[in-house]
């Protein structure tokens, strides 16, 4: 739930300081591009910390080859996509980038789900409610692709 709770108070955030007179946050497009990179900085720095590194790693299906780097290439993936999320010039490939990536991993939520694993001691997301939260995240990334 944190990933949709940094998207949601990010987003709030950023939005009430473009209201305020921050001229770069004035709008929804690019108060969603902090809260989705805010979201994604949160995801991200999960693959690197403890226990919850040890989970994604669990969370990996176990056909695909050497689930450590996988965790740590998407780590990289998701921490390099937040930061092309705020800068302008590069938000909208890497909000695509991002939406791809996330259906690149979804199969792997589903595996988890299937195999009841936890994610920092608590059972996973169940498979309905990640596929909705899964929706809401990847429309989000196209929101920005493809918005204004």
């Amino acid at each position: 739930m944190a990933p949709l709770i940094a998207l949601v108070v990010g987003t709030a955030l950023a939005r009430l300081i473009g209201v305020a007179g921050v001229d770069a946050l004035d709008g929804w497009h690019p108060a969603l591009r902090v809260g989705l990179a805010l979201m994604f900085v949160v995801t991200g720095m999960a693959h690197f910390v403890g226990r919850r590194r040890a989970d994604l790693i669990a969370m990996v299906p176990p056909r695909l080859p050497g689930p450590g780097l996988l965790v740590t290439l998407t780590g990289v993936l998701e921490l390099v996509g937040a930061i092309g999320l705020l800068l302008p010039a590069t938000a909208r490939p890497a909000a695509a980038g991002l939406g791809l990536l996330m259906l690149a991993m979804f199969p792997a939520n589903v595996s988890a789900a299937r195999r009841g694993l936890t994610l920092a001691g608590q059972p996973v997301t169940p498979l309905g409610t990640r596929t909705a939260l899964q929706i809401v995240f990847v429309a989000t990334a196209a929101a920005i692709s493809f918005g204004p």
